[in-house]
Parts: C-alpha cells; structure tokens; sequence
C-alpha cells in the first residue's frame, strides 16, 4: 500500500517542469520576432547610401571644370600689364647711345718735309733739333752740318712762291726762329724747309 506522505512531493516537481516549458515558449517567440524585424530592415539603408553617392561627385566635377576660364582673363591682364610697363624702357636705352667723337678741326698747313743743319760749335746740336721738329709735326728728311759760310740766327729758309713759305713760319714760331727766302748758297737744294740751326738755338717753345 502507498502512503499518502510519498505523494505529495513530486506535484512540485511537475509544476516547476511546466514553469520552465514556459519560459522556454516565450523565449522562442522572442527571438523568432527579432528575427523578422531586424532582418528586414537592414536592405533599404545601403541602398540609399550608394543612390546619393555619384550625385555629390558629379557637382564636384562641374564646379572644377569650370575654373580654368576664370584664370585666363587674369593671365591675360598680367600679360599687357608686363608690356605696358616694359614699353619705357626703349628709349632710354636709345638715349644712353653717347654722340659721335669730335674730331679737332685742323690748322689747314701742310708741313713740308725739313732738312736740318748745324752752323754751331755744338757738337750734335742738328740731331737734337730733329728730334724736336719730329715731336711737333714735321718730317725731318735729313741731317748734316752747314759749311759754306756763318749765319748769324737760327733760321728757318724757304722758296718764295710756293707752299713752303706758310709751313717755314709756321715752324719758325714753335722754334721761336728766324724765317727768310733762301739765298744763294742753298738756292739750288732739293725742294723743301732748311733749318739751319746756330748757337742761339732755342728749342721748341714752352708756353702756346
């Protein structure tokens, strides 16, 4: 026979069996909801994402093609500024050309041609006086000593009628010397000035 104190303690048991098929009934609908709900509303976020893309990348492009006409009024300012600025400068480097020299205006003597010849006592006093008619212009053609007679002053002698006579006076001046027509003795030298220097020979004047 059983007693009735065995049969009490397993009502608990079925019960708390029950509970538990409960729960687990209800965490499976949950779950079986969420399941559903999240997985149909992932799609439509992505889809939108990649729509609104291109639009955004076609305007940037349009807005940096349209930059180079922007530029080139500017380039072209710059341009004609650098001209306008850079016309100044011809004509002042046209106006740095320095002028022509000026050339000295000549006496308009010719300078005939001078033998030279010594009447002193001093002995190389012809080749000392060639060289100073050399230095001022004259072409000495020749040396020597004079002997056929004794001139008083250094004089410088010259045919009359001809164009000696301007260059004989003009040589007598810088020679602070006497200047006359030839005489006899030397009438019939080779054409051209005589010098014929003495002891009273100067040299070449200082002052002009």
């Amino acid at each position: 026979m059983t007693s009735p104190e065995s049969a009490s303690p397993s009502r608990p048991a079925k019960a708390a069996g029950f509970a538990l098929l409960g729960v687990a009934a209800v965490a499976l609908v949950i779950g079986v909801v969420s399941l559903f709900s999240s997985g149909g509303s992932e799609t439509p976020p992505v889809a939108e994402g990649s729509s609104t893309a291109p639009p955004v990348a076609t305007t940037s492009e349009q807005a940096s093609s349209e930059q180079p006409p922007a530029s080139t009024p500017s380039s072209t300012a710059s341009s004609a500024t650098g001209t306008t600025t850079g016309s100044p400068a011809v004509p002042t480097s046209s106006a740095a050309v320095p002028p022509p020299p000026v050339g000295q205006p000549g006496t308009g003597t010719t300078k005939t041609p001078v033998r030279i010849y010594n009447n002193s006592t001093i002995t190389g006093l012809a080749s000392k006086a060639s060289d100073e008619v050399r230095a001022s212009g004259w072409t000495v053609e020749g040396t020597g000593n004079y002997s056929g007679g004794t001139i008083p002053t250094t004089t410088v002698y010259f045919r009359p009628g001809t164009d000696e006579e301007a260059s004989a006076k003009e040589l007598a001046a810088v020679l602070r010397a006497r200047v006359e027509p030839r005489f006899d003795g030397i009438q019939s030298s080779a054409p051209g000035i005589i010098l014929i220097v003495t002891n009273d020979y100067q040299g070449v004047s200082k002052s002009k």
